[in-house]
């Protein structure tokens, strides 16, 4: 079951132990997913932000 994450910074965490993060754009929002190896983590945000975090995160990035 996938838990969906609010704040940023608990998400550039997790990012640390994920294998992949995918980034799905929409029209008004980004969702990025992160997989690690017991859950699948979700963050959704406006596309400006969405560019600063994919910086920061610390695994794959792989586009949708």
């Amino acid at each position: 079951m996938p838990e969906e994450v609010l704040d940023i910074d608990k998400f550039v965490d997790l990012s640390r132990h994920a294998e992949f993060c995918d980034v799905k754009r929409l029209k008004t929002t980004v969702k990025l997913k992160l997989r690690t190896p017991k859950k699948l983590y979700t963050l959704k945000t406006d596309p400006s932000k969405a560019e600063e975090i994919v910086k920061k995160l610390g695994c794959e990035i792989r586009e949708i």
